[in-house]
């Protein structure tokens, strides 16, 4: 089975004075991110390729999940995830080798709720005011190709959020 994961980056610190892409992550989202990485961890649950949006945010969020996960690659850095839209992120993923069976994405909304609604479908997603509050990651069933992301093409399998992981 081919997985997607799209890991929205941790809680950002907005009261710094930067450029948004410079933008560093809390306290909080670096817990966050932590807490991710250890449970997947726990759960031998691991990614064969991270590729992350550009932003220090996102970076810091990615590295965090990597180290705890003990991966020895780093992140790969692609700046179509820094607010390009659904189709660069689809185009992305279609460049991904055909044998990688797990990818982890790691950006921004709303292009991940967006990207999340399209490969799901509305209709089959949880109701809730935010489907990928900041630090969130949603596993996908995907399609054999990374080529076929059409509409409605994938399978939900859960939305993780850090604060309700067991301890």
């Amino acid at each position: 089975m081919r997985e997607l994961w799209l890991l929205r980056h941790g809680k950002s610190d907005r009261e710094v004075s930067c450029a948004d892409i410079d933008r560093p992550l809390k306290p909080r989202g670096r817990r966050a991110a932590q807490r991710l990485g250890e449970w997947l961890h726990e759960q031998h649950s691991r990614p064969d390729l991270i590729i992350t949006s550009p932003a220090r945010r996102a970076l810091n969020t990615a590295q965090l999940v990597s180290d705890a996960l003990d991966l020895h690659e780093q992140p790969t850095q692609e700046p179509r995830l820094y607010f390009q839209g659904t189709e660069a992120i689809k185009n992305v993923l279609a460049e991904c080798p055909a044998t990688t069976k797990r990818i982890l994405l790691v950006g921004h909304n709303p292009d991940f709720e967006e990207l999340l609604t399209d490969l799901v479908g509305e209709d089959n997603l949880p109701d809730t005011e935010k489907l990928l509050p900041t630090a969130a990651l949603a596993r996908l069933e995907m399609p054999d190709d990374w080529n076929e992301l059409e509409t409605n093409c994938a399978k939900l399998i859960e939305i993780l959020y850090p604060k309700t992981l067991p301890e």
